[in-house]
């Protein structure tokens, strides 16, 4: 006898990169035979496979995955297309199913999807542009001194690294003179579907472990000749990104391989670290351990059946 749905469910498996988040949710994708969302950031570029752990066919087990390689790095590519995007998908997908499965490590892409946008004020052109020559006259130590003195709550979560963010941010501020993470904060409508969240965490020791041997993995499949066949596209937004700045910065002749190895291990152990943070500090989460499969499909079975 079927089950009876209590609502629409989105099933969300979130948490920091390389803790399992694609095997997971794969495991319940078959037994509650539903697609798969995918809210990655990176994995939506066609081109970057093997630099952002994007899941191949086999891995796939034949559950359908969306929002995977569905744009190409040079298209401009934003949360805000994503969440009219999946927003639209979501529409078609429950008029036929149930339940679906969201996942991710990109905080801001779960949320938008699940809870939609904050809003953000108009900010004046010159006041971005002004910020975009500095960052090009100086570098980008500039951005984050100037962030962490005038935000340092959205300092604790934002990609460091990321010049475009940074800016974001501090053309929001320098508009408002109100913190960019205070317009975060915002109460946002209700998704109308039914929303479980579900955090996936390790001990810090053994998912740095796992950070370090899934770049090594990268490497034997072939990462650097992938960042090389996208040496072109190297100015691109889509691009500045772990795993691939390193390499093309070694393609430059400006650090050694075995520099750029430490450099990619560190900056993903970084990246991970500001992950949690972010899961920690905006919305309710339960946390699982990521070989607790009964345990999440217990948690599930109480409600969404």
């Amino acid at each position: 006898m079927k089950k009876e749905i209590k609502n629409k469910s989105i099933i969300v498996i979130a948490g920091p990169t390389a803790v399992g988040k694609t095997s997971v949710s794969i495991q319940l994708a078959k037994k509650l035979n539903c697609d798969i969302i995918s809210a990655d950031s990176r994995q939506v570029y066609i081109e970057m496979n093997i630099g952002t752990a994007k899941p191949d066919i086999v891995e796939m087990h034949g559950i359908k995955h969306h929002f995977i390689g569905n744009v190409s790095v040079t298209q401009d590519y934003d949360v805000a297309l994503y969440e009219k995007q999946v927003n639209l998908f979501l529409e078609n997908y429950f008029k036929n199913n149930d339940v679906v499965i969201m996942t991710g490590g990109t905080g801001l892409y779960i949320e938008a999807a699940t809870m939609g946008l904050d809003y953000f004020p108009d900010v004046d052109s010159n006041v971005k542009s002004d910020l975009i020559e500095l960052y090009e006259s100086s570098s980008i130590k500039v951005l984050q001194k100037m962030l962490i003195e005038c935000d340092p709550e959205y300092y604790a979560i934002v990609d460091l690294n990321n010049p475009h963010r940074l800016i974001r941010a501090l053309s929001v501020f320098k508009q408002t003179k109100i913190p960019y993470s205070k317009f975060l904060k915002q109460k946002k409508y209700r998704n109308k579907y039914n929303i479980l969240n579900v955090l996936l965490k390790l001990p810090r020791d053994v998912l740095y472990d796992r950070i370090n041997k899934r770049v090594d993995v990268m490497l034997e499949k072939g990462l650097i000749d992938e960042v090389k066949g996208l040496y072109k596209y190297k100015a691109l937004k889509a691009l500045n990104t772990v795993g691939y700045k390193e390499i093309f910065d070694y393609l430059d002749n400006k650090i050694s391989r075995e520099e750029a190895i430490r450099l990619i291990k560190r900056n993903s152990r970084r990246y991970a670290k500001r992950q949690m943070t972010w899961f920690n500090n905006r919305g309710k989460w339960n946390t699982f351990a990521p070989d607790d499969i009964n345990g999440i499909l217990e948690y599930i079975n109480r409600n969404v059946f």
